[in-house]
């Protein structure tokens, strides 16, 4: 009820549009590739280029106007790629909010950059040392904290899934990117593009991306997950984290391991709105291995100039191909978080 209040408020949606502008950096920049994909009119919708360097932001920044109309001092999130959680205590630190972000140990491992400012921020990160040691774990721990202290504490969550109405406030928040690309792009080039492509962990970049043309009929709608953490492409419906899905389970509905180079698609289930749209077959998914999204990082740093997040690297290496011409994919973050990784897996 909060959030519907809040959504049909004016003064809300002016807030936010306001520190979109005045704070996050929107609108994000439309972005030709041209040396990337010679044979496409390409476009990146540079959500990298958002203030902390991806599209985390954009949720977190409603979430906190949100949690402050509800009153609350704390907030509570968890994190993969530590993207989210930066994030999280960037606007904590912006509204003097008391800040806890819960992160596996293993993420930690990987993304140690992050880490490093989250403290800057304020947060207190606190390590999590059961199971893989990566975001779904994170999860659980957020939320039993939240249920937990939730007289004072808001549970920031960082992608559109959840309990409702998390996921839909997620897209709703996100949506913004989708709006904006597909107004750019028919600035540049006078008509829709023929699909539109995002890497889906959670999915909440994607499903943002995708809000922007889920009317369109004429538009494919295209989302690309790790190969080893493909809830939709080989996963069964279960329950994870509250929303009822696509998941990797065993026989036994047991939730199984998720394996990505990239933290932030590391996850063994996918916001229930992604699974919608691949039952009613207005989207679809396909799977990216490591060494492919390594090999589009390193080509489109080499030809853009341009260092994507591992994220949507995934994304990137199944641009050739799509039989589109004209695309547009979700450049969700930039790329520093992933450095030691990438150059620990050299050519």
């Amino acid at each position: 009820a909060a959030w519907e209040d809040a959504r049909a408020d004016e003064a809300f949606r002016a807030e936010l549009d306001e520190l979109g502008r005045t704070y996050a950096g929107r609108p994000t920049p439309l972005t030709r590739a041209e040396r990337f994909a010679p044979d496409k009119r390409l476009y990146l919708k540079r959500e990298d280029l958002l203030h902390t360097g991806a599209h985390k932001l954009n949720n977190a920044l409603g979430q906190a106007v949100l949690a402050r109309r509800l009153g609350k001092q704390r907030i509570v999130a968890e994190t993969g790629a530590g993207q989210h959680g930066v994030a999280t205590a960037t606007v904590c630190a912006r509204f003097g909010l008391e800040c806890v972000v819960y992160m596996g140990a293993e993420d930690m491992r990987r993304q140690r950059p992050n880490v490093e400012r989250m403290g800057l921020l304020g947060a207190e990160v606190r390590p999590v040392e059961f199971g893989t040691k990566t975001l779904k774990e994170a999860t659980s721990e957020a939320i039993r904290d939240w249920i937990t202290n939730v007289e004072t504490t808001h549970y920031l969550i960082g992608s559109c899934v959840g309990p409702a109405p998390y996921p839909a406030i997620v897209r709703e928040l996100q949506a913004v990117i989708g709006r904006e690309a597909r107004g750019q792009v028919l600035e540049a080039e006078g008509r829709l593009p023929e699909a539109v492509i995002a890497c889906v962990g959670g999915g909440s970049n994607a499903i943002g991306m995708f809000a922007g043309f889920l009317d369109d009929a004429e538009v494919e709608i295209v989302g690309v997950e790790a190969a080893g953490a493909a809830s939709l492409g080989t996963g069964r419906a279960g329950v994870l984290h509250g929303s009822r899905s696509s998941v990797l389970a065993d026989a036994d509905g047991q939730i199984a391991d998720a394996h990505s180079i990239s933290a932030g698609l590391d996850y063994p289930g996918v916001g229930p709105e992604h699974a919608f749209l691949r039952d009613s077959g207005r989207a679809r998914y396909v799977g990216t291995t490591d060494e492919e999204a390594l090999d589009a990082f390193r080509r489109l740093t080499r030809t853009e100039g341009i260092i994507p997040a591992l994220e949507p690297s995934h994304a990137l290496a199944r641009v050739d191909e799509l039989d589109a011409e004209l695309v547009v994919v979700c450049l969700s973050g930039r790329g520093d978080k992933d450095l030691a990784e990438v150059l620990a897996r050299r050519e």
